[in-house]
């Protein structure tokens, strides 16, 4: 039986998925999808993510997108969204906030950050 905490990591570039795979996959269970599509596949399956960590920059489907469509369906709109991006600018920050991202982390991100970011949301989500 699993009882770690299941996160979904979504980004085009592979690189970026076996950095956030390798960092993570010791302490949650680790899936990996390399675009909008297969996210939305993984999260709306019989054994959705705890959490998602979302790229904004993606071909075909942008994390804009992907975080729309998750809010949108009853069953997946509480599942927590954290971007993490390339794009640093205030305003990309607040749109994927507005739009319902519990957070946003910018690339090259801190490992310390992240993992701290990570407890608080599992923190509140144990609480709910």
């Amino acid at each position: 039986m699993e009882d770690r905490a299941k996160i979904l990591i979504v980004d085009d570039e592979r690189l970026n998925l076996n950095v956030l795979s390798d960092l993570l996959r010791q302490e949650y269970k680790v899936v990996l999808a390399k675009n909008g599509n297969q996210a939305l596949d993984r999260i709306n399956s019989d054994n959705p993510p705890d959490i998602v960590l979302l790229d904004v920059l993606m071909p075909e489907m942008d994390g804009y997108e992907v975080l729309r469509k998750i809010k949108s369906i009853e069953e997946t709109k509480s599942i927590p969204v954290i971007f993490i991006t390339a794009l640093d600018s205030e305003h990309d920050e607040a749109r994927g906030l507005e739009m319902g991202a519990v957070d946003y982390i910018r690339k090259p991100f801190d490992v310390a950050t992240l993992s701290e970011k990570l407890k608080s949301v599992f923190g509140s989500l144990e609480k709910a």
